[in-house]
């Protein structure tokens, strides 16, 4: 399959591009970016070409890998999959659910397969821990912390312009939700609060009955990283797993599963489509709605 790259930062090159390059099955065609002369030197580390208008990037390939900024991100999205393009996507989908639906009614109307890259969600022991836990059942609470720092000097992440203004909500609380909603179900409301050190606090109620905690940050002390997935209930309390921490290793396995849902026809879509990024961009935006005006908020 042949794929365009979008995006030239730190994830594009370190993870979605070296996983490209190296997949048998993928042939990476070219790289477009907002900055022309940073697309440039990355098509050229990658051993591909530079693009400077997107729309001819997307009429030369079958599929788009995108590693952008999720307001970027949506509206190049949708582009791709009007024109038939495939879609590879990165958490989160966007940043509003009017976007995130703009991008699903896309790929409903054109047929392309979509595969959202939440990175756990592609490494086979944090599979094989969720499809357990599901199939056991009886999970009344669930408490997930992520605390990160990642806006240290020289960090890879340091001037990520997004995620300094949405936090760790937005960049984090896909990951917790792709873990979360597969085991517990759908969440019908929620209450966030603002913490220090930039948290956010979250309680969801999903749609078995259960309630999960979410504490998110990126800006946690240096001291105090910690990255916690656990579930309650009538088993006792499990520890998920929290991966290989290998996110190249992951992205191929990514590509692996978008090729056979391109080949798929008449099957139930990829568990990581674009409906169910969009499931989570609709709690990650009534929790934002519920730290602004400080009152409990149903998930749309």
């Amino acid at each position: 399959m042949r794929f365009g790259l979008f995006g030239t930062g730190y994830w594009a090159e370190h993870t979605q591009g070296a996983a490209l390059v190296s997949h048998p099955d993928a042939e990476l065609v070219g790289v477009w970016g907002r900055d022309p002369a940073k697309a440039a030197a990355l098509a050229d580390r990658l051993g591909t070409r530079p693009y400077g208008d997107l729309d001819a990037l997307i009429a030369d390939v079958d599929a788009v890998a995108v590693a952008l900024p999720p307001d970027v991100q949506a509206p190049i999205a949708e582009r791709a999959a009007r024109a038939g393009r495939h879609l590879l996507l990165d958490k989160p989908l966007a940043l509003t659910t009017a976007d995130a639906d703009r991008v699903v009614d896309a790929v409903t109307d054109s047929g392309v397969a979509s595969v959202v890259f939440f990175t756990g969600r592609f490494d086979p022991e944090v599979t094989a821990s969720l499809e357990q836990a599901a199939a056991g059942g009886g999970w009344s609470s669930a408490r997930v912390t992520m605390y990160a720092s990642i806006f240290a000097a020289g960090g890879p992440y340091s001037g990520s312009a997004w995620r300094k203004v949405h936090g760790g909500l937005w960049d984090l609380g896909p990951h917790a939700l792709s873990r979360l909603l597969p085991v517990l179900g759908p969440v019908t409301e929620v209450t966030a609060l603002a913490g220090a050190h930039a948290t956010s606090h979250v309680l969801a109620r999903h749609d078995s009955g259960a309630v999960s905690v979410l504490m998110l940050t990126l800006d946690a002390p240096p001291a105090a990283p910690l990255f916690e997935y656990q579930l309650h209930g009538e088993a006792g309390v499990l520890d998920l797993p929290g991966g290989s921490g290998d996110p190249v290793a992951a992205f191929g396995r990514a590509i692996d599963e978008l090729l056979a849902e391109a080949r798929r026809t008449g099957t139930p879509a990829h568990p990581c489509d674009v409906r169910f990024a969009r499931e989570v961009v609709a709690v990650l935006e009534a929790a934002q709605l519920s730290q602004q005006e400080g009152r409990t908020v149903a998930v749309r």
